[in-house]
């Protein structure tokens, strides 16, 4: 299963800026007193006062989130160094809440001190908003872009469809001049600004590509007063399966922002994905995963996670596996669903027993079911073990367990 590796706005701004995608630079801090530095190095190259002081969560809509118990936003413009040690103070350490992170927020551990890009001139600023990603569909990237910049796109395909902008790039012969110029026309620009935007949209689409990322969003694309085109913002998803290519890219994961457990996980290898539920589920294979997260469903629970132990489930992956749901203290009983193809069953089955027992008691019932190679053996290791697991070689069985199960807890 790939993950989809967020990173930062600064991080991303850092990518665009190897391709020659012109950004709205700054600096990145982590305490008031290098904002305050920071703030004094962008005044004297820009000769402007004027910075925006950005959040560095792995959140949308950091300008209108709020930290947690004082009215402050995500994003706030400063114009003077004591604004800006104030606003710092406010933001580093403390949790910011958005539509995008749910009301438990994120902590705000970095912030982004950019230079003014919204300065005076010959016209008026202009933001427009420009995507890259895969449309699985087609089977290509498509280009995503309309004039509402600065807007969330879903509002805009709710309420104006009409003003988006798709075009599909062959991956076979990559991104042609007429469909950026396409895309330049359709935001009504002429001149210089015209011809800026059709270098941007190039630069863009060749670093989402050379990137191997899922996801390039920038919102807003800002149109200068002095018809600069830049991006403001910087939205980059890329491909873990990819990272391998790419170890310059590999390092700018944070894993401050991922659920712990899931990054416990992947040390271990394994494939997990934190859910709200009370049954914890260990499976091999990600097609059987979620059947028997449908399983738990039918049986009167809800899924507490998704994992997945892959083709080789032995007693250290499965006491991996046993150690990470436990974490969870919503998790009142696990379902392990193994199908022994690559694996047999008694194999899984003695991993399970020596699992249990490196871990020690282990206070939640567990059900064991095992289809597959050797699948009568493994459930008669499971009920000879003595130990408070239950083994079931049928869907039908193991769902029966299970509601036996939540019943004595007590779960409707």
């Amino acid at each position: 299963m790939a993950r989809q590796n967020k990173i930062h706005e600064y991080q991303g701004k850092e990518i665009l800026k190897k391709y020659g995608v012109r950004i709205q630079d700054g600096i990145v801090v982590d305490t008031p007193e290098r904002a305050v530095e920071a703030y004094r190095s962008i005044a004297e190259r820009t000769g402007s006062k004027f910075v925006v002081v950005k959040s560095q969560i792995h959140a949308g809509g950091r300008g209108k989130g709020k930290i947690q118990g004082i009215e402050q936003r995500g994003v706030q413009v400063a114009k003077s160094p004591d604004q800006v040690r104030e606003i710092a103070t406010n933001l580093l350490g403390n949790v910011l809440v958005t539509h995008q992170t749910g009301p438990e927020g994120k902590k705000v551990n970095k912030i982004f001190l950019a230079e003014d890009a919204y300065y005076p001139g010959a016209s008026e600023p202009k933001e427009y908003y420009i995507s890259i990603l895969l449309d699985r569909s087609k089977g290509c990237p498509v280009i995503m872009a309309s004039t509402e910049g600065g807007m969330d796109i879903e509002e805009v395909a709710e309420h104006t469809p009409e003003k988006i902008i798709k075009e599909w790039v062959d991956p076979r012969v990559g991104l042609q001049g007429f469909q950026a110029r396409k895309i330049a026309f359709a935001f009504g620009l002429s001149g210089n600004a015209f011809k800026e935007m059709v270098k941007f949209i190039t630069a863009l689409y060749t670093a989402y590509w050379e990137s191997d990322a899922s996801m390039f969003e920038i919102n807003p694309v800002l149109k200068t007063s002095d018809d600069k085109i830049m991006a403001v913002d910087a939205k980059v998803n890329l491909d873990d399966n990819a990272l391998i290519r790419h170890a310059d890219l590999a390092l700018m994961r944070d894993t401050n922002e991922e659920d712990p457990l899931e990054v416990e996980a992947g040390e271990s290898n394994l494939n997990y994905v934190k859910l709200d539920g009370n049954v914890g589920c260990m499976v091999n294979g990600a097609g059987l995963a979620m059947g028997t997260m449908d399983l738990i469903k039918l049986s009167g629970g809800e899924p507490a996670n998704f994992l997945d132990v892959g083709g080789g489930a032995n007693a250290k992956t499965v006491e991996a596996g046993f150690r990470i749901i436990l974490k969870d203290p919503n998790v009142k009983a696990i379902l392990i669903n193994i199908f022994g193809g690559i694996v047999r069953c008694d194999r899984v089955a003695t991993g399970v027993v020596e699992a249990y027992k490196a871990i020690g008691d282990i206070p939640v019932p567990i059900i064991v079911r095992l289809q597959g190679t050797n699948a009568e053996e493994g459930a008669r290791i499971i009920n000879e073990s003595g130990l408070k697991v239950y083994s079931a070689i049928e869907f039908k069985e193991a769902a029966a367990k299970v509601t036996e199960v939540l019943k004595s807890l007590g779960v409707n």
